[in-house]
């Protein structure tokens, strides 16, 4: 008899601010999700209520236009959560959505069951002036999940090595990263997987599991919002940085069927990258530089 499987989906697919149509569109997505025997689905970035309409071009997080409109205020305990949780059942889902403590916005990933709420996770790094409108997160965790131990990250946050690599030593076998990752406004291709900003979304999914050999899921907005046009590519990653199913530019469910514990330990059985680390080292060099 073979070894379990965890079904693993991410969704390419375009999300706007109307609430009440962004949780039509979980619905039938959870549904095919389902139907294809997926555990763990990653929707989009802001796939509740949508994203900024437009970036910044530059480092001091100016902006040339301003967004029409800002993503609505969720609740952790708010009733969008809620209707997810009701449709998630004994799927793990994970939601992306702008979130309020009472004072400030932070942009947010909710990993919900049928039970509720699993864990939440507060964008700790800011593109393009996002920070002109969001909060940055302040810790990097992972949890446990019915699907095993996991952690969220979202969109710029894969640029950084160190994030998923905090994930990584906390014990997260998987990690999705949802994204509204956008093609490149200053030198764009005619066609979106000719686009720089494209391939380097690829290759950092790519690069982030296997340098950390772990599982990546990777979902994106499609299409376009405001100037903003979105690269799609979601994704399953393998350890050793294959990629085990793609939606490519398109809209869609990239789904793989993985037993995770069997996948990281053939990875993991010659090079061991977690194992081989020098901290020491490091930590060192850090200290030579202060």
């Amino acid at each position: 008899m073979s070894a379990p499987t965890t079904g693993l989906a991410a969704v390419a697919g375009n999300f706007g601010r109307d609430l009440a149509e962004n949780l039509a569109q979980a619905k039938a997505l959870i549904a095919e999700a389902r139907a294809a025997g997926t555990d763990l689905l990653a929707l989009p970035e802001a796939c509740l209520g949508g994203y900024l309409s437009v970036l910044g071009s530059g480092r001091d997080g100016t902006h040339t236009e301003a967004p029409e409109s800002l993503p609505p205020l969720l609740d952790l305990d708010g009733p969008e959560l809620r209707a997810i949780a009701a449709m998630a059942q004994d799927m793990t889902v994970v939601v992306g959505f702008c979130e309020s403590d009472g004072t400030e916005r932070f942009n947010t990933a909710a990993a919900i069951t049928g039970s509720g709420l699993v864990a939440s996770y507060r964008k700790v790094h800011q593109p393009l002036g996002e920070n002109l409108y969001y909060a940055a997160g302040e810790e990097l965790a992972a949890f446990d999940s019915p699907i095993g131990r996991m952690g969220l990250l979202i969109c710029y946050d894969k640029a950084f090595p160190e994030a998923a690599r905090a994930l990584a030593l906390d014990g997260a076998d998987v990690v999705a990263c949802v994204s509204a990752w956008p093609a490149s406004r200053t030198a764009s291709a005619a066609s979106l997987a000719d686009d720089r900003w494209t391939h380097r979304f690829n290759l950092f999914d790519r690069a982030r599991a296997l340098e950390n050999q772990i599982v990546w899921l990777a979902a994106n907005q499609t299409g376009t919002f405001g100037s903003l046009r979105f690269v799609g590519n979601a994704k399953v990653v393998g350890p050793g940085g294959e990629v085990l199913a793609s939606t490519g530019t398109e809209p869609g469910l990239a789904v793989a069927h993985v037993d995770v514990a069997e996948a990281l330990e053939t990875a993991r059985r010659a090079m061991f990258h977690l194992g081989d680390r020098r901290p020491e080292v490091y930590d060192r060099q850090a200290v030579l530089r202060a």
